[in-house]
């Protein structure tokens, strides 16, 4: 495998991206929380992407995967403006965003900040609102007396982090109790097995959501990862569903 390009943000700090030039509307995979641009279901549709000819950015956040920074100084707004960075500085015309987990956050994010460009959406197990909704009291009360929490992890080796910060970043970028301004298409992907992110927060996000053109598709036996060989296939089928409708 080839090593992934960099790009500066504006205060110096690189970013790591691999961008794929093709026809259509460029699909931007967006990684969940502590994952990166290598993961199974990014790598897979980027083979797809390759194989049929479609325009492609995987791209790492500063502090994930291999880009440079530190995570525990990531917060949910510094994640969104990494995204515009890479899309507005590598991309031209119509974006479809994939978002998984966090990154289904992320990608609504953009899409408001980025209207004009946004043409579809797909999200996997989309967690908009999490620092709300998957928090307890009593982790929250730990978070504001020692400013972060570590917990083992059973997609790392690595303990999972959430710092205070970010934890206030995403309370102030909450997006479920109002309208949500955006009207390109959106599909929405979850597993009902998902022990993560329970699967009616997707129920929840497609009528919040202003677009008409909204479908929540349940898959009865997937987990939170949904990286199963019939989920990868349904998330590219359901990608490529989109892509020809734009």
């Amino acid at each position: 495998m080839t090593d992934p390009d960099f790009l500066a943000r504006p205060d110096g700090l690189k970013l790591a991206y691999r961008h794929r030039s093709g026809w259509g509307p460029t699909i931007v995979f967006l990684p969940g929380y502590m994952s990166d641009m290598e993961g199974g279901k990014a790598t897979a549709l980027d083979a797809w992407a390759e194989e049929t000819g479609r325009a492609m950015l995987r791209l790492d956040y500063a502090g994930c995967g291999v880009s440079e920074g530190k995570f525990a100084d990531g917060t949910l707004t510094s994640w969104r403006d990494d995204v515009l960075h890479l899309i507005d500085n590598l991309t031209e015309g119509p974006v479809l965003l994939v978002g998984s987990s966090m990154g289904g956050w992320l990608m609504l994010l953009v899409a408001l900040a980025r209207p004009d460009r946004v043409a579809g959406l797909v999200g996997i197990a989309a967690a908009p609102d999490f620092t709300e909704w998957g928090f307890s009291e009593m982790e929250k009360a730990r978070l504001r007396r020692d400013g972060r929490i570590e917990e083992a992890s059973e997609y790392s080796d690595e303990p999972y982090l959430t710092t205070m910060a970010f934890w206030q970043s995403g309370q102030a970028n909450r997006l479920l109790n109002l309208p949500i301004a955006i009207d390109a298409p959106v599909r929405l992907l979850h597993g009902q097995r998902d022990d993560d992110v329970p699967w009616e927060v997707s129920l929840k996000l497609a009528a919040a959501l202003r677009s008409a053109a909204v479908q929540t598709i349940l898959i009865k036996g997937g987990d939170h990862r949904l990286s199963r060989g019939e989920d990868i296939a349904l998330l590219i089928a359901t990608v490529d569903e989109i892509l020809e409708r734009l």
